[in-house]
């Protein structure tokens, strides 16, 4: 079996949540290999939001990558992944990605993927929005990024955080063909 590369990026942007989601539900699948990246200050959010710590978090990953290693597999185009989740995204990150700056492996990465024309999403956490923010998400945009705000649907009409997660993780994974069944109910008309 030829196994499927996706790799996870976690920020310090609030909603470390999303990322973590993403990795429990992967597990669930054995044909794909996830590959986590986190910043230091993902790693603050990390424990302050989900009283998490690093060791629980990587061992959700089937292979982890420090943030400054810049020599990483994953900062190359030549090893083949079928793209990049950056959930939680901080305006920081936004900003390298935006601008092409490199400056650690979440930034190269996903860099990487652009060049390569692999699929990246980014879940931008921030609000309100300045012109900076707007103007970096139409830059990343217009290289070929999705903007993917997680921004829960009403007409789910849940008050569970946990399937407001789901929706927006399940609704990310659909971009990558990864069938999430059960994980949200997609918009089918008015009854």
């Amino acid at each position: 079996m030829i196994q499927k590369r996706l790799i996870i990026a976690i920020t310090g942007a609030t909603g470390a949540i999303y990322g973590v989601r993403l990795l429990q539900i992967l597990q669930e699948y054995p044909d794909w290999e996830t590959h986590l990246v986190i910043s230091a200050a993902g790693l603050v959010n990390l424990n302050y939001e989900l009283n998490m710590d690093k060791k629980s978090l990587y061992a959700l990953a089937d292979v982890v990558h420090g943030i400054n290693d810049i020599a990483a597999s994953i900062a190359s185009g030549s090893f083949k992944t079928a793209g990049i989740i950056v959930a939680p995204c901080s305006m920081k990150t936004l900003a390298a990605i935006a601008h092409g700056f490199g400056d650690n492996l979440i930034s190269r990465a996903t860099d990487v993927a652009l060049k390569e024309r692999r699929r990246v999403v980014i879940m931008p956490r921030e609000t309100p929005l300045n012109l900076a923010h707007i103007r970096n998400m139409g830059l990343a945009t217009e290289m070929g990024a999705i903007i993917f705000p997680p921004m829960p649907a009403f007409y789910m009409r849940s008050d569970s955080i946990t399937t407001m997660v789901d929706e927006g993780v399940g609704r990310v994974l659909d971009f990558f063909e990864i069938e999430t069944q059960g994980l949200y109910q997609p918009w089918s008309g008015l009854k």
